[in-house]
């Protein structure tokens, strides 16, 4: 299966709660990955704020072309982690 975020709601921040679409949901804090020159905005909790998900990548994105590829948030440490069935 490929890994996809399906929904991804801000809850702090610098903090999502992620599903994926194996069922797995998360929060995640980002915090400590901004660092650079793409990721700088984001550490506006405004800017973060306006966080989405890409459809076709599955994945969470900025408007100024910031990402996280979904297997690099899957193997985040959670602040809280539950599994659907």
């Amino acid at each position: 299966m490929i890994l996809h975020v399906e929904i991804a709601e801000v809850c702090g921040a610098h903090s999502l709660r992620l599903t994926f679409n194996d069922g797995t949901r998360k929060t995640v804090d980002l915090e400590p990955l901004l660092n650079g020159p793409i990721f700088e905005p984001l550490r506006d909790a405004a800017y973060f704020a306006r966080v989405s998900v890409d459809q076709v990548c599955g994945t969470v994105v900025w408007p100024n072309g910031a990402d996280f590829a979904p297997e690099a948030l899957y193997e985040l440490s959670a602040q809280e982690e539950t599994m659907v069935t």
